[in-house]
This record gives C-alpha cells, sequence and structure tokens, in this order.
C-alpha cells in the first residue's frame, strides 16, 4: 500500500508492515501445511479413502470424547489460520462482511480440495472428504470470530489517528466589539418620484 491510501484500504506504513507480516506468517503456515499432509508417511497399513461426507466424522465421535475432540479439532484448525491471514494480506478495511467470509472460505476450500487431491499420490496419506469440511469449516469458523472484530477496531485506529493528526484550523484574528450602524428611516414615498414637469 505504500504511503498512498486507497479507498477501504489501510492507509501507510503501519499498514504496510501488517501486510507484509500476514503475507511470511500465510506463507510460513502454507509450508507448514504441505509438510503437515504432503509428505509420505512410512506406516504398516493405510485406512481406504473416505468419500462418504461425514463418515469420517462419525466413526470419529464413534471414538469416545477425547480421541473424537483432538481428531475433529485438527480438522478445523489445520487452515483455521487462512481465515484471517488472507483478509490480513488483502488489507482491506472496508468491505461487506459477507462478501470476506464468502471469499475467505471459497480459497480455504479450493486449497483444503487442491490438498485432498495431491494426497492421492502420497504413500501413506489417506484422502478424506471430510477433511474438506472440517478445514473449510475452521477457515469460516476464525474469519467470523476474529476479521470482523477487528476491522472494526483498526477503524477505529486509523479515524482517530487521522483526527489526531489533522492541522488545526488558524485561530480567527480576536475582534473588537462589532460596531452597530444607526438606523436609517425610509423615506418618504414622494421623494423618490422624479419632479412632475409643469
Amino acid at each position: 500500500m505504500g504511503g498512498v491510501q486507497r479507498q477501504g484500504s489501510v492507509g501507510g506504513s503501519a499498514a504496510s508492515r501488517i501486510r507484509v507480516t500476514g503475507g511470511v506468517l500465510l506463507v510460513a503456515h502454507l509450508a507448514f501445511v504441505a509438510w503437515v499432509t504432503l509428505r509420505p508417511l512410512d506406516v504398516p497399513w493405510v485406512m481406504p479413502a473416505n468419500l462418504r461426507p461425514f463418515a469420517g466424522i462419525r466413526a470419529d465421535l464413534a471414538l469416545g470424547w477425547p480421541e473424537a475432540a483432538r481428531r475433529i479439532g485438527e480438522g478445523l484448525a489445520l487452515l483455521a489460520p487462512l481465515g484471517v491471514l488472507l483478509p490480513v494480506v488483502g488489507g482491506r478495511l472496508v468491505v461487506s462482511p459477507l462478501a470476506s467470509l464468502l471469499r475467505t472460505v471459497a480459497v480455504g476450500a479450493l486449497l483444503s480440495w487442491g490438498i485432498e487431491l495431491l494426497q492421492t499420490g502420497v504413500p501413506g496419506q489417506v484422502v478424506d472428504v471430510d477433511s474438506l469440511f472440517l478445514n473449510t469449516a475452521g477457515v469460516a469458523l476464525a474469519h467470523l470470530a476474529l476479521v470482523p472484530a477487528g476491522r472494526s477496531w483498526l477503524r477505529r485506529r486509523t479515524t482517530t489517528t487521522r483526527l489526531l493528526r489533522a492541522p488545526l484550523p488558524p485561530e480567527e484574528p480576536a475582534q473588537g466589539r462589532t460596531p452597530t450602524i444607526p438606523r436609517v428611516g425610509i423615506a418618504p414615498w414622494s421623494d423618490a418620484l422624479p419632479p412632475s414637469s409643469p
């Protein structure tokens, strides 16, 4: 963004630093996700791919509370940071909350879908359609929990900063007492008419 402000965007060097930091964190998170989901695993056996929606979630729930919470939590958390990092990298403060949510969730869903497709060729990794649902839900929950409140806070802060930095209007010189003008009477109508010729 630099020093020039775009309408609906965070302006100034602080905004540039936030966007760059968000970009670095986004790349680091995507590298972590690739390492977790796409590295070959040396395992003695692999479960079959789950292509039936919610079958994996039901199987996790059948394992009982602690294990089910861990597995479902991992699915929700894997891509959840994207729900915050994608809007940070975008850097827009004034945007429709629904449009922002839909854009972010769509990117998260496409990324999760891409991971599932790539896992078909990775030894030891199992394709699970429920991972797509959980990953996407995690992105949506993180976005809803943090982004609208964060944008609102940044808008207030930006407005306050602008007001504090705005130059004060020059003080008008002190004026003395306002002079009064004596009231002037209205001349009779006959004085305003030209004299009639004889």
